[in-house]
């Protein structure tokens, strides 16, 4: 089961968000990934807990961010409820999409298990809901991902494959690169791993909690 950190920043000034310390594993029906947010001080930002299933669909979401918090699953697309922060007040959202988006690094384990693509396929467009802190207000984004590269890496536990897929927005044209070794992110945009106990999950093994 892997655990550690990942440092978030922003993309654009490089200044540090925080950290998300996580752990994440496959099971018999999929894959479960949480973890807990803080700030640069060290003060509580969030948590994130996110479960797919053996398809890569949302079957639970939960964000939370400050007092803001989002539920979601996979139902006719995807389907939410976000919670104000008098807790007075829940709305609800449903869009046609394939997945969830958003901050935390489980996103792109999540979509590239729901994508399933082969080194040399064609680039595959897909459609999200993400939630980005600090408020969690929902945005539809399109996005094209296609895997460019799979490179064997040994390891004393054996050969593990790196994944290289480039992310498109296809709003914007903006494209970056992400970085995956099983259920772990090595690099992507405004996201490094840190720190990492036990190797990456390989899809099709199972573990328990």
């Amino acid at each position: 089961m892997p655990r550690g950190r990942y440092s978030l920043y922003d993309t654009h000034d490089h200044s540090p968000l925080g950290d998300e310390h996580f752990q994440c594993a496959t099971g018999p029906t999929g894959w479960r990934y949480v973890s807990q947010l803080t700030t640069p001080s060290g003060a509580p930002a969030g948590a994130v807990d996110l479960a797919i299933d053996d398809l890569g669909r949302p079957i639970r979401l939960q964000l939370k961010a400050g007092d803001w918090q989002v539920r979601g699953a996979a139902l006719d697309g995807v389907t939410w409820v976000r919670t104000d922060p008098t807790g007075e007040h829940a709305t609800e959202g449903n869009v046609r999409a394939h997945a969830f988006t958003g901050a935390s690094p489980a996103f792109y384990v999540a979509v590239a298990r729901r994508l399933r693509l082969a080194p040399g396929d064609a680039p595959v467009r897909v459609r999200l809901v993400g939630f980005t802190p600090p408020v969690l207000a929902p945005l539809t984004v399109d996005q094209s991902w296609a895997l460019v590269a799979r490179t064997a890496h040994p390891t004393d536990n054996g050969t593990l494959d790196v994944d290289e897929y480039q992310v498109s927005a296809l709003d914007t044209g903006e494209q970056h690169t992400v970085h995956l070794a099983g259920d772990v992110v090595l690099s992507a945009p405004g996201v490094e791993l840190e720190e990492l106990e036990n190797p990456p999950s390989v899809f099709g093994t199972r573990e328990t909690w």
